[in-house]
């Protein structure tokens, strides 16, 4: 794998992930929504720390820097 996520999308998806987390936490989210919601926040989370995003290869985004 090719890494394509550059440093601040990888913080954009840590900090929407963690945003998730304090509503579910906080029961301002739950039931069906909450569930969708987590799955959500673990591809996130797993996106950002491989640094890689299998929807960004089909249409060719790369958000990282070229070397």
């Amino acid at each position: 794998m090719k890494k394509n996520m550059g440093s601040t999308d990888k913080i954009i998806r840590i900090a929407i992930a963690v945003i998730i987390a304090i509503l579910y936490f906080n029961n301002t989210i739950s039931g069906t929504l909450a569930i969708v919601l987590g799955a959500f926040a673990v591809v996130f989370i797993i996106t950002s720390f491989v640094s890689f995003c299998p929807l960004y290869a089909p249409f060719g985004i790369l958000t990282a820097k070229k070397i």
